[in-house]
């Protein structure tokens, strides 16, 4: 065989199309139990997930990765019992792992002992200690090259903006803090194509959707970001305005991203994929089954209160279109937190709401999985002009977890925009009706703690607020009160829908 021949069966096989199949999982935060979850019981579950990736994994060019919280300090009781036990099955099966925020909810020795159990690389390019350095590296570097069927992926895994605001300082190790997630990227991506010539740029978390976004908008070079943090459900899409893709599986193993990357000898030629949802029509590992029934059932022996009675949902309070529009979750609790803030109008992030309290008896680990971060009630008055500006951020966040839920405001929209706003006319009498938004008018306003304090895009409208009160009033007890007299809820067309 001449030089020339073989040269040229060379660059055939060079340029033989090739596929590669990335699954990806996010934002699991110990949910090893299956749940209720869109109407239906028995959704997600470790052992389902388990089954799915072991029989994807005996399929050629596959990676899997995790977007990172997979523990949850509070919630469920299984993350307290068990940290991150459960991360060994996955070994074998997850190529690496996103840092979330919530991997130092135990401090820096229990996420170290974390991440010492298993054999896959947790990753965050911007957490760097008290020398500049990165602390979470793989073989010496900030990110992993991934070498499948002759082509190379570049994974970068970056820590969000808000990080700083959610990580405390004193869980991370001694000097350890949070550079800029764009100039980290950018810095790596050019460092991938140049230094070590990968085929495609991915980025496997942690970052809040709108982040997403504006990464792939100020960072040429990546292909694919896989969607975390923000619990969203979003199929594979092209973020606009750029060429990069994005899909998110929503949360707690309920889906799986699945995107297959097909490449025209080291040209990524093409993507395609969705979500896969792992409901009960999917088989379960038996043996991954037995154990989570094994240790639940020491779980709920050892700590009885938190598998108690304490109420009960008339219906579903679903959290479906907490995201963009409104929620049965979502209009019974703001309602039921507008009337103990003797507020006109109450908001709260969807960020608050993980989840649904299934219809019937409601358990305390059932309403904390639903709604599990401890917030307090927060009150400023606001003029009308103050109150529409509050709404329209909120509207500019539709589809993320930043988008508020509601009660005490209607409204149409119109080019993306509130019109016909109405404020409910007296806090104490809701019989009253709803009156035109006044701009001039000044009006009682509720809200959480943490919404008017740390939440991007709310906190800077109440930040200079002089009138802004965190009261003493715990939002988890105000919930749980009236869930005890059975709760109820429906949808109203309050946003928009009228």
């Amino acid at each position: 065989m001449t030089a020339g021949v073989l040269a040229l069966l060379l660059a055939s096989a060079a340029a033989t199309p090739t596929e590669i199949t990335l699954l990806a999982f996010s934002d699991y935060h110990s949910h090893a139990v299956p749940f209720y979850s869109e109407g239906q019981p028995g959704q997600g579950g470790l052992a389902r997930a388990v089954a799915y990736l072991k029989q994807a994994r005996t399929a050629p060019n596959t990676v899997v990765v995790s977007g990172g919280d997979m523990m949850n300090l509070g919630t469920p009781t299984w993350s307290d019992e068990y940290r991150c036990r459960d991360w060994a099955f996955f070994d074998g099966l997850v190529d690496a792992m996103s840092l979330g925020n919530h991997e130092y909810d135990y401090g820096a020795d229990a996420f170290d002992a974390c991440r010492a159990s298993v054999s896959f690389p947790v990753l965050a390019a911007n957490l760097v200690g008290a020398d500049g350095r990165p602390l979470l590296t793989h073989a010496g570097k900030p990110y992993l090259v991934k070498a499948v069927a002759g082509r190379k992926l570049g994974l970068i895994a970056v820590a969000g903006p808000d990080f700083a605001r959610l990580v405390k300082k004193e869980w991370l190790p001694a000097g350890a803090r949070f550079t800029d997630p764009v100039a980290t990227v950018r810095e790596l991506v050019g460092r991938l194509r140049r230094d070590e010539k990968v085929d495609a740029v991915i980025v496997i978390g942690h970052q809040h959707r709108e982040d997403d976004f504006a990464l792939a908008r100020a960072v040429s070079g990546i292909d694919l970001v896989l969607g975390t943090h923000s619990h969203y459900k979003g199929e594979l899409q092209v973020i606009p305005g750029t060429p990069t893709w994005y899909v998110s599986p929503y949360q707690y193993l309920t889906y799986l991203s699945r995107v297959v990357l097909r490449f025209d000898g080291a040209r990524l030629a093409q993507v395609t994929g969705g979500l896969v949802r792992l409901d009960a029509s999917l088989p379960e590992d038996g043996k991954v089954a037995a154990e989570v029934a094994r240790w639940q059932a020491e779980l709920e022996h050892k700590r009885p209160e938190r598998f108690t009675v304490v109420g009960r949902a008339a219906v579903a309070l679903t959290d479906d279109g907490a995201q963009s529009g409104e929620s049965v979750i979502g209009n019974w609790a703001t309602e039921v937190l507008r009337r103990a803030a003797g507020a006109h109008v109450f908001f709260n992030t969807a960020s608050s709401f993980r989840g649904t309290i299934p219809p019937g008896d409601v358990t305390v680990e059932a309403f904390f999985r639903a709604i599990p971060y401890k917030n307090r009630i927060a009150t400023a008055e606001l003029t009308g002009t103050q109150l529409l500006a509050l709404l329209q951020a909120s509207i500019a966040r539709r589809g993320s977890d930043g988008f508020s839920q509601q009660t005490g405001l209607r409204y149409r929209l119109h080019e993306g925009r509130p019109v016909q706003v109405e404020v409910l006319a007296d806090p104490a009498r809701r019989e009253a009706g709803f009156l035109p938004l006044d701009p001039a008018a000044r009006y009682q306003v509720g809200t959480s703690d943490f919404q008017a304090r740390l939440a991007s895009g709310y906190r800077e409208l109440f930040a200079t607020n002089p009138s802004l009160v965190v009261t003493e009033t715990d939002v988890h007890a105000v919930l749980l009160d009236d869930l005890r007299t059975g709760a109820a809820s429906a949808l109203d067309g309050r946003d928009g829908g009228r």
